[in-house]
């Protein structure tokens, strides 16, 4: 039997609290057709203020990374961030009449996402944002290929979506994955561990940040 990769221990190790959040009441009201537009301008208000902490956290992971080929994908991540979904949020608030600044960001569901994810990749080296990340971006996509089956009447919504279910997004998660499982090979028990609960810990702030969208 092949030995476990790094992804599959921690896929494994996690399973409880990431299936807590791909089936949650956030996803499942996308899927069934009931999410109101008041949460999900609400949720837009607070993703689109993660997005731009993103852009923070993968310029740690660019500078922390060892190759140049791990850093030329993640200026191309950057581009993406900064050039396709921030300018998404820009016009669907302009599009929907969104005041961003209307919003209290300050939610501490929202806050702790925000500062827990960064306190994660300035204390940590490369691999722990890459874990973090992974936690992110596995959940986005595996949750958005569902969701993109339903029938959504919401245009921007549909939209949003589909971005997290499309090649190009699986691509970021499936590269996040196989940085993981090429560098577990070389670690020791202890720091796959360590790795997993940065995994799990960005989860429950996944969850409840999601849950912030219900005010």
């Amino acid at each position: 039997m092949a030995a476990e990769t790094l992804s599959e221990q921690i896929l494994r190790e996690n399973a409880a609290v990431f299936e807590a959040m791909v089936n949650h009441r956030f996803v499942d009201d996308i899927v069934l057709e009931r999410l109101s537009p008041r949460v999900f301008e609400r949720y837009l208000v607070y993703e689109g203020a993660f997005v731009e902490t993103a852009i923070s956290i993968f310029a740690f992971a660019t500078a922390k990374a060892e190759t140049i080929a791990q850093k030329r994908w993640l200026i191309a991540v950057l581009d993406a961030l900064a050039n396709q979904q921030i300018a998404y949020f820009e016009r669907i608030f302009a599009e929907r009449s969104i005041d961003p600044g209307a919003y209290d960001l300050d939610v501490a569901e929202v806050e702790a996402f925000r500062t827990g994810m960064l306190d994660i990749v300035r204390n940590g080296g490369f691999l722990d944002t890459v874990a973090a990340m992974f936690a992110a971006e596995w959940m986005y996509w595996t949750w958005s290929k569902r969701a993109a089956q339903a029938n959504i009447a919401d245009p921007h919504l549909k939209e949003w979506v589909k971005m997290h279910a499309d090649d190009d997004f699986a691509a970021q998660a499936k590269w996040l994955k196989q940085e993981l499982d090429a560098a577990g090979d070389t670690l020791d028990v202890p720091e796959r561990k360590r790795l997993s609960t940065i995994f799990g810990r960005a989860q429950q702030l996944e969850i409840a940040f999601h849950d912030a969208a219900y005010g």
